[in-house]
């Protein structure tokens, strides 16, 4: 790889950490997007983009728990079927193109209403077990799908039910897609045994915009600042599952 596309792909895995980082997210999608835009290959992208992914989603985890703000009441009924339902939308071949533009509208949707309501707080109220046990599933199912950690789906999912506030919310998400991370890098990593040349140097990038990123949501950020970071992250996604 020529040092020029190096520190490009560095800068940018950099930014993608710190902001999705920030609202509990470990930027799959980014770094994809990052990565296609530099014209990499697809044997590289997508082992990248998972052990990226669960780097920084267990340093989210971390800080987000660390700072007290993780339920695991909230987060087992969510994830006790996601993973083996991404599990299946990972090794599902279907004609997904109007999906995933349909999703991606949806996630646009949600982006502007993060925009307008970043404010607003809703009455929080435990999500009733059976609907966000079937939620869980039908979110793995699109993150394997899609091929992201299901965080973009998630987050949306318990603010704008009201089932958490902003903070929570992240921190739940991470965790969610730390797990279905690690099964998709395990599913590779059974096929292929290798993991990309360069891993190390872009590991050590994104550990630091991830801990960057990850302490300022926990600690320094207010909900409202989340929900609009939670915005871009949405629309870069969105965008992504588009035009792609």
């Amino acid at each position: 790889m020529p040092p020029e596309t190096l520190l490009l792909l560095a800068a940018g895995i950099l930014v993608i950490a710190v902001l999705y980082s920030s609202v509990g997210h470990a930027g799959a999608s980014g770094y994809i997007a990052v990565m296609s835009l530099l014209s990499l290959a697809p044997d590289f992208i997508k082992p990248m983009a998972l052990a990226l992914n669960v780097l920084v989603a267990a340093i989210a985890t971390w800080q987000f728990h660390r700072a007290g703000h993780f339920s695991w009441r909230l987060f087992w009924p969510f994830a006790v079927l996601a993973v083996p339902f991404a599990f299946l939308g990972g090794y599902v071949n279907l004609p997904t193109r109007a999906f995933k533009v349909m999703i991606g509208l949806v996630l646009l949707f949600s982006a502007v209403r993060f925009v307008f309501d970043a404010q607003r707080s809703k009455q929080i109220s435990e999500p009733p077990r059976l609907p966000a046990i079937g939620a869980g599933a039908g979110i793995g199912l699109l993150s394997g799908l899609t091929g992201t950690g299901g965080g973009i789906f998630l987050t949306p999912l318990l603010l704008f039910m009201g089932w958490a506030e902003a903070k929570p919310a992240a921190a739940v998400s991470a965790l969610f897609i730390l797990v279905n991370s690690i099964a998709g890098l395990a599913g590779y990593l059974s096929n292929t045994h290798t993991l990309p040349p360069l891993i190390v140097p872009l590991f050590v990038v994104a550990a630091l915009g991830g801990g960057i990123g990850s302490y300022l949501g926990s600690r320094r950020f207010e909900s409202a600042v989340i929900k609009r970071f939670l915005a871009v992250v949405l629309l870069i996604a969105g965008t992504k599952l588009i035009f792609t």
